[in-house]
């Protein structure tokens, strides 16, 4: 059980950077192409904060939750070593995880965030101001 909640966790983790680099790309293409959908608040919202927290991270040295509660349930699992993984984590692990210094991780993701707090000015999202009307 403890080795399908990883594979779970995983594809939450798989889920969580789809977002913040998916949507990035979508709020991108979504200005070039006239999108109203790409300038919700709270979508942008959302976006800009799951990139800040991600930035936040890697500044203050801080492991990733999803990470720890991975390998928390992989080691529960039986797993000897960290990242010994099932078909799926083993795929979906390749695709998230990269051996690389603390410093290009942190380089990344702040030049990453710099780009979204830059759309966010930019191509800033819509705020309604819907007022009701009398007798609707």
């Amino acid at each position: 059980m403890d080795e399908q909640l990883a594979d779970a966790t995983l594809l939450i983790h798989a889920a969580f950077v789809l977002f913040v680099v998916g949507g990035q790309c979508l709020i991108l293409i979504g200005w070039a192409r006239g999108w109203r959908w790409t300038r919700r608040l709270l979508f942008r919202l959302l976006h800009l904060g799951s990139i800040g927290f991600v930035v936040l991270e890697a500044w203050f040295s801080v492991p990733c939750p999803l990470t720890v509660l991975e390998n928390e349930l992989r080691l529960r699992a039986g797993g000897t070593a960290v990242y010994q993984v099932s078909f799926i984590g083993y795929w979906v692990g390749r695709l998230l995880y990269y051996d690389a210094p603390p410093w290009v991780f942190m380089t990344v993701y702040t030049a990453f965030s710099l780009l979204v707090v830059l759309t966010f000015v930019f191509y800033p999202p819509l705020i309604s101001r819907s007022i009701p009307r009398a007798g609707r």
